[in-house]
């Protein structure tokens, strides 16, 4: 048989694996890379002056957005791609090791967090928005490079140079000759969605001092921006579930992604407050 011409992906996703299901995940390791490095930002705000948030409170302030993401993100996977599943099987939350999280579900999920600590802390709440929309494209760099590695949400057939078979996008047991290559699109996204969007917002937390004139600006780029580069990266990628009015759920629920960003962008917002 005639080799395919295509690189056949082959990565496992267990960096280590102690048993058929359980083991240290890739993307697992995503979202703890992601954390850590948004923490890592959020220290570096606070000892050069550019954050409301005081060093002393970063990991309480993290654990409440770590929550905020993972409770989200998995209920929203369910609730906008399969509420069906939730319906007939509700445990199916519950199965974490199965997989399944929603990046608009872990929006929703920050914001809640990001009001209740802002309220219990007494800082404002568009800042807090500012300084999470800044860190937020690493977790997403790292979770769309899990995405490749885990050979999940596969880009659409293509004859690319770079095109993959991902083996998991035909039926078990079709030899690899005989599946159709496709983009990479995880890739795609991963650039787009994570180092293209990390380095335009530190761009601006740094080189611009918007975040303290326009409370909620910052987090209206990235919103309006994160949509853009979604719909890009959409063109690209297999649909994971039926089309809502023409288009792929993810491109759907960016639309009002968009609204809350231009909301945020033109809204006029008091600058805030002189450092204690």
């Amino acid at each position: 048989m005639t080799p395919p011409s295509h690189w056949v992906h082959d990565l496992s996703p267990f960096l280590l694996q102690f048993t058929d299901t359980i083991g240290i995940r890739y993307y697992g390791l995503a979202y703890v890379l992601g954390f850590v490095v948004a923490g890592w930002l959020l220290h570096r705000y606070a000892v050069a002056g550019r954050s409301r948030l005081p060093a002393a409170q970063i990991v309480d302030f993290m654990m409440a957005i770590i929550i905020g993401v993972l409770a989200g993100g998995r209920l929203g996977f369910f609730l906008l791609y399969q509420p069906q599943v939730l319906l007939s099987d509700p445990l199916a939350l519950l199965r974490v090791w199965d997989g399944g999280m929603a990046s608009h579900g872990g929006f929703a999920g920050v914001v809640v967090a990001l009001w209740w600590y802002g309220r219990r802390q007494q800082i404002p709440f568009l800042h807090l928005g500012d300084l999470v929309a800044t860190t937020a494209p690493a977790g997403l760099l790292f979770g769309r490079l899990a995405n490749f590695i885990n050979g999940e949400l596969w880009g659409k057939i293509s004859t690319v140079p770079w095109a993959v078979i991902f083996p998991a996008s035909a039926p078990p047991g079709t030899p690899p000759i005989l599946i159709e290559p496709r983009h990479p699109s995880q890739l795609y996204e991963a650039a787009l969605e994570g180092l293209l969007l990390l380095v335009v917002m530190q761009l601006r937390i740094w080189r611009s001092d918007v975040a303290a004139r326009h409370p909620g600006r910052l987090a209206g780029e990235f919103l309006l921006l994160y949509a853009l580069v979604r719909a890009i990266g959409e063109m690209f990628r297999e649909p994971d579930a039926g089309l809502i009015l023409g288009l792929s759920r993810g491109t759907f629920y960016s639309v009002f992604l968009v609204v809350a960003g231009l909301w945020l962008w033109l809204r006029r917002a008091e600058p805030l407050p002189a450092a204690k």
